[in-house]
């Protein structure tokens, strides 16, 4: 999440951009000067200008402790750049302080957005970014495109010290995470919650509550945490989303998700729980 504190988002320059944070994104990855370790920073402007990277577009997206920040889209096969490495969001967490990661998400959107809405989808004219708001304009068909943010779901289920766990196949081997899912048309959140925990295991939950929510930039999700207690079912996994679920008490849990998680946020909640 981004603090409002040391962030200020915006679509137009507010401060000077000689000395901006830079945020190239290699397709998924971004590109970073490397500081020692597993440590690294974003680019200021004129270090980033100094590789002579070809920039495909660009765009600001507001300051960072009052320094303009700027997404940008490198060529797919931009080379690789001596002193300076290329992370994907996941690895950039590590290396990163929380808010120059928060910014270097947001950047990912913005600049993932940029590239694959380039043309209405109405005429199929191309679209021009617009100078009053964070949108693009279509005036042939006089309408408006905004940034995607899809929302999903993602939820703690309780049965006294127990905690329903889920496993994808895709996950590392032993890890285990929460159930999710992503929002239907016609649907409240809650009614999403247990839609998505019903199809997935075979268990029915009631109490559903609100926890908290993650901006989550893979590409332009919103997950919103639940908590959700048991009201009946055994566990039936649906193997075309799950390798496993399984109840697990708190004193004998498995691998859990990185910290960057919400997933995480509310596992811990519940492992320091009196």
């Amino acid at each position: 999440m981004i603090d409002p504190a040391s962030f200020e988002s915006a679509f137009l320059p507010t401060v000077p951009d000689d000395e901006a944070f830079w945020f190239p994104f290699r397709g998924p990855q971004l590109l970073l000067k490397s500081t020692g370790g597993k440590g690294a920073s974003p680019l200021r402007r004129d270090e980033f200008l100094s590789l002579g990277l070809e920039v495909i577009r660009a765009q600001y997206i507001g300051a960072l402790n009052g320094v303009g920040c700027v997404a940008a889209e490198l060529q797919k096969d931009a080379p690789e750049v001596t002193g300076h490495q290329y992370l994907d969001l996941r690895r950039a967490f590590f290396a990163l302080d929380p808010s120059e990661f928060a910014a270097a998400g947001l950047a990912f959107q913005i600049q993932y957005w940029d590239k694959n809405h380039r043309f209405c989808g109405g005429c199929g004219g191309p679209l021009a970014l617009k100078q009053t708001e964070r949108a693009k304009r279509c005036d042939p068909c006089d309408r408006d495109f905004y940034p995607p943010v899809v929302p999903a779901m993602i939820v703690r289920v309780v049965r006294g010290d127990h905690i329903l766990m889920t496993r994808q196949s895709r996950f590392p081997k032993g890890m285990y995470g929460l159930v999710a899912g992503f929002l239907e048309p016609g649907e409240t959140l809650e009614e999403c919650v247990a839609r998505e925990v019903l199809e997935e295991t075979g268990v029915r939950v009631h109490n559903v509550r609100y926890f908290g929510s993650q901006p989550w930039p893979f590409p332009h999700q919103i997950m919103i945490g639940f908590v959700a207690d048991y009201l009946s079912g055994d566990i039936v996994v649906d193997t075309s989303e799950l390798e496993e679920a399984a109840w697990f008490n708190r004193s004998e849990m498995p691998m859990l998700p990185p910290p960057i998680s919400l997933a995480r946020r509310l596992i811990d909640d519940f492992l320091n729980a009196d």
